[in-house]
């Protein structure tokens, strides 16, 4: 296989051809996966009309695979397997959900900008998603570059954030909408992290931000200073210079690294299917310990 790359975005994020994931493919391969992933943070591949499994067994190759928290509600009706987040509007008999239904509602929190994880200790590394079934319009991810984020900070905030730690949780960002409705093991599981608020990404050497709508306070912060100064990164990072829009296609495979990306989902017309299948690789160390910061 040899593997092919076009630019999507002047910054970041290119489309990927050349390559089979429905087959094993060998390490060199994989290593120019992972290198062109260093390079773009996002990478979107055609044509890939993936099963779970492959998909799972591909992801696998990447680093370990997280399981999906919605396990954390005692009375979760899984549709897929349980290291596949279910990222569409299908309950599981395969049905377009009600529009009131909980899991509808929760996943209106995917339209904040967010970076997958970042609410777990140990946060992720990439996220893959494959296009299983998309409606005729809208329904576009956009991703938002951090490290040309960080570049264009003016040298007196870089100094400002640089060692500053956020904490982040999934049931702060889901309550900026409104949704509460979490069980009490939800609760009890889904408690604050600490996560650096600069990073230093391995693969590329350079320096992140690593933002998301689940980061609510930062330590030795006062709250107000703290969320508004989260408001201004956010609102810089995201500005349609640091933006790659993609519009999914059928059996499209977008890898993303959560590292130095943040992504949302974009508004569709939930009477139809939207049907796409996410795998979540583990960074396997916590954004503290890379850093050398006590947790």
């Amino acid at each position: 296989m040899s593997l092919h790359l076009r630019p999507l975005h002047p910054l970041f994020a290119a489309e990927a051809t050349g390559v089979d994931l429905r087959t094993p493919i060998d390490d060199p391969t994989l290593a120019g996966i992972v290198a062109a992933l260093d390079r773009y943070a996002v990478l979107v591949l055609p044509g890939q009309a993936l099963s779970d499994a492959q998909q799972m067994d591909f992801s696998a190759r990447l680093g370990p695979l997280e399981t999906t928290i919605k396990a954390y509600r005692p009375d979760h009706k899984a549709r897929l397997d349980l290291h596949i987040s279910d990222v569409s509007n299908l309950d599981e008999n395969n049905r377009v959900m009600a529009p009131d239904d909980r899991r509808r509602m929760n996943g209106l929190g995917n339209r904040l900008w967010h970076t997958d994880s970042s609410f777990k200790a140990i946060p992720a590394r990439y996220s893959l998603l494959s296009a299983r079934a998309i409606p005729g319009a809208g329904g576009e991810t956009e991703f938002a570059d951090l490290r040309a984020a960080w570049d264009a900070l003016p040298d007196a905030m870089q100094r400002r954030v640089e060692g500053l730690v956020a904490e982040h949780s999934i049931l702060h960002s889901r309550a900026s909408i409104g949704f509460t409705d979490f069980s009490a093991e939800e609760r009890a599981r889904l408690q604050p992290v600490p996560q650096t608020l600069v990073r230093t990404h391995p693969g590329s050497g350079r320096k992140t931000l690593y933002l998301a709508s689940h980061a609510g306070s930062i330590r030795g912060m006062a709250l107000p200073k703290a969320r508004l100064l989260l408001l201004d990164l956010m609102e810089h990072a995201t500005q349609r210079a640091f933006v790659y829009t993609h519009r999914w296609r059928l059996h499209d495979l977008v890898i993303w690294d959560d590292r130095c990306t943040m992504h949302r989902a974009r508004e569709y017309d939930a009477s139809v299917p939207r049907d796409m299948h996410r795998t979540t690789v583990s960074d396997g160390v916590s954004t503290l310990a890379q850093a050398g910061l006590a947790a």
